[in-house]
């Protein structure tokens, strides 16, 4: 499995959120097969998003995009982190 946890501070949530929630099938079409959304637990605009991908490529193209990098700014998104990964290991307990 290939995964995308994305740090980031936003101006306002709800706002963010909006913005998020309209780009949903954008991020499906791009690879993302599910997601977790996040917050500090003291800070509601300090927010995680945890994605699953169906590749590091495709999660790479798809938030590397000069489209992706204006929807972020028009979502009030400032400096974000972002951490591609591979499961190497998984289990219940």
């Amino acid at each position: 499995m290939q995964y995308v946890l994305i740090i980031h501070e936003v101006e306002d949530y709800l706002a963010w959120k909006r913005v998020f929630d309209a780009a949903a099938s954008m991020r499906k079409a791009a690879g993302e097969r599910s997601y977790q959304v996040l917050k500090y637990e003291h800070d509601a605009n300090r927010i995680v998003h945890f994605s699953v991908w169906t590749s590091i490529d495709a999660a790479r193209r798809f938030f590397e995009s000069p489209e992706l990098v204006q929807i972020r700014k028009e979502a009030g998104v400032k400096a974000p982190e972002f951490l591609y990964l591979e499961q190497l290991e998984a289990g219940d307990l």
